[in-house]
């Protein structure tokens, strides 16, 4: 029998990546509990001599909570609407099995190939025209046309391994299309539906192109943009704009931990066939 020899490179590669995530991570904590006077005087990997909370208190004095609540009240609404049209939209594609449903998918795929970069002109004018620009609507609207397209694709590779006999036997018993959709589809898709349920959160959340061109006062400022605030005509402060990419990067954690076991179902689902 063969040794199973250490893959000594394969394990040196690993804490070396392993450092590249944890020191910027370790990095922003550190720094954002770090006096803005101490910040260009000190090692900024070291821990800081007089560590102080004036950074967060600062940040939450700084409107940060009118921010945050945009940001969720955005990516909530953006990411409960992709969901439901993606699981409806899915539902049909797979189970229709006509070439409308296939040049439709055709086309709902065709947008993942279109970057938002290129499209940002248009929809700025689109906006405007319709009335909503500097509104939350504006960030929640394009927000929704972009995530359809990457969840849909998600999602009809989950709704394609439900087994046939399970829509066969409900329609055998006289169960209408809606009923199967919420009764059978839905529970069975949940992994998928919580992959791209934070993967769009996560998109939505962090996304600065969409409020910085389409939002213009402090009212419907999300947190991305909010970032600003901490940058003065000369300096900028560090340790605050830190603490507010603490705070931010909370509620996304948070959503994580309570999917984390079925992300990876979700993302694989329909792929290895």
């Amino acid at each position: 029998m063969r040794e199973n020899r250490p893959n000594v490179l394969g394990g040196l590669a690993g804490w070396l990546w392993l450092a590249v995530i944890i020191v910027p991570i370790y990095y922003i904590i550190v720094t954002s509990l770090r006096p803005q006077d101490d910040y260009y005087e000190e090692n900024p990997l070291s821990i800081p001599s007089n560590p102080s909370l004036d950074p967060y208190r600062l940040v939450l004095e700084n409107e940060f909570v009118k921010y945050l609540t945009n940001s969720v009240l955005v990516t909530v609404a953006a990411v409960v609407v992709i969901l439901a049209v993606s699981l409806m939209a899915s539902y049909y594609l797979v189970r229709s099995g006509t070439r409308l449903a296939q040049r439709t998918l055709q086309l709902i795929l065709l947008g993942i190939a279109i970057p938002l970069q290129a499209t940002i002109i248009p929809i700025y004018y689109l906006i405007v025209e319709i009335g909503l620009y500097d509104t939350l609507w504006a960030l929640i609207l394009p927000s929704i046309a972009f995530g359809i397209p990457i969840s849909v694709l998600i999602t009809v590779n989950f709704v394609r391994d439900i087994p046939n006999e399970l829509f066969e036997s409900m329609r055998v018993d006289g169960t209408g299309e809606w009923r199967i959709l919420l009764t059978l589809v839905l529970p069975l898709s949940r992994p998928a539906l919580m992959t791209v349920g934070i993967y769009q959160a996560l998109q939505v959340w962090n996304g600065f192109l969409f409020p910085l061109v389409l939002t213009q006062s402090s009212d419907v400022r999300v947190l991305p943009l909010s970032l600003w605030s901490y940058q003065g005509q000369f300096s900028t402060n560090v340790p605050a704009v830190l603490a507010a990419v603490t705070l931010s990067v909370l509620p996304i954690l948070a959503a994580y931990v309570i999917g984390r076991r079925q992300l990876v179902s979700g993302l694989t689902a329909g792929f290895g066939k």
